[in-house]
């Protein structure tokens, strides 16, 4: 079996979060929105979860979201982890310090899994996944929400460019981002049943670019890419960084736009009682009166 390429270093992304630990609720927005669209997930979720899991909990947001809906009712035991443990400190609940490309937990023993803007930080997704299906009971749900590709999509073109200009070179400074495209694809080959993914698109608006940077440090996600170029970011290219930004992307009122996808990605751990789909040729009803047509045999064509 070939080992999966190394993306990122989950040492620096760890100290980086622990870094951040102490601010982090002064950037928490995103987060806040991810758990949030969890719960209300849950909530129309006719099931009670004995034991839960929250990888990647930071701050407990997904706790405190679940403590004012009625999705905390059908919760019993929930579990949070994270890479870092400065991000766990201060609260009495039950905390685990876990790399979640190593889940520590019991085959088939958690009911629901739920984590929110962390697994684009994995290297190997697809192993975290089958890792994740592998500690639900059978019929156990999955929920994650994760940053896809149109991610930061305005400050990756401005480094870019400001780089190869002052540097007359470039390497990678953003991170790579999944496609929505891809997430139905990963749930199964991770061997979930009925996999579901949605997307949802986030602008936020700052007043200048550095206060994106602040607030980037602030949530732990900065760049931590294994093949990062060698040479720090210098100011000159900082500088024209923010200018280009500017340039591009100001409004009216001069404020900058940063794009973020978030994709939320669902499935279930297979169970004989949940939907399967039909066999072919058991289909109760013709596709050519559904598109009022009339059916021909192969090699006629079909008349309105």
């Amino acid at each position: 079996m070939s080992t999966p390429p190394l993306i990122f270093d989950r040492p620096l992304h760890a100290r980086r979060l622990a870094r951040a630990a102490s601010r982090f609720s002064t950037a928490d927005f995103l987060k806040v929105r991810a758990a949030a669209d969890l719960v209300e997930r849950l909530e129309a979720i006719n099931r009670r979860f004995e034991i839960a899991v929250d990888l990647g909990a930071r701050s407990g947001i997904f706790r405190d979201a679940i403590a004012g809906s009625p999705a905390g009712a059908k919760i019993g035991i929930l579990i949070e982890t994270d890479l870092s443990l400065d991000m766990l400190r201060g609260r009495a609940d039950i905390r685990l310090a876990v790399d979640e490309e190593r889940l520590p937990f019991a085959e088939g023993r958690i009911d629901l899994a739920v984590s929110t803007l962390v697994l684009h930080w994995v290297n190997d997704l697809v192993g975290t996944l089958i890792q994740i299906r592998r500690s639900l009971a059978p019929d156990g749900l999955f929920m994650g929400a994760m940053l896809g590709g149109a991610t930061l999509t305005e400050l990756r073109g401005c480094l870019l460019a400001a780089e190869i200009e002052i540097a007359g070179g470039a390497g990678p400074r953003v991170s790579p981002f999944a496609d929505a495209a891809d997430g139905a694809s990963l749930l199964q080959r991770a061997g979930f049943a009925l996999p579901v993914i949605d997307t949802d698109l986030v602008t936020v608006r700052y007043d200048h670019p550095l206060k994106l940077l602040a607030d980037l440090r602030a949530m732990g996600e900065t760049s931590a890419l294994a093949d990062r170029p060698q040479r720090p970011l210098s100011r000159a290219v900082l500088a024209r960084t923010c200018a280009l930004y500017q340039e591009r992307f100001a409004g009216p009122d001069g404020r900058i736009p940063a794009t973020f996808e978030i994709l939320t990605l669902t499935g279930w751990a297979p169970h004989p009682d949940q939907p399967q789909p039909l066999k072919p040729g058991s289909a109760k009803a013709r596709l050519a009166d559904a598109l009022g047509v009339v059916e021909h045999r192969t090699g006629g064509r079909a008349a309105r």
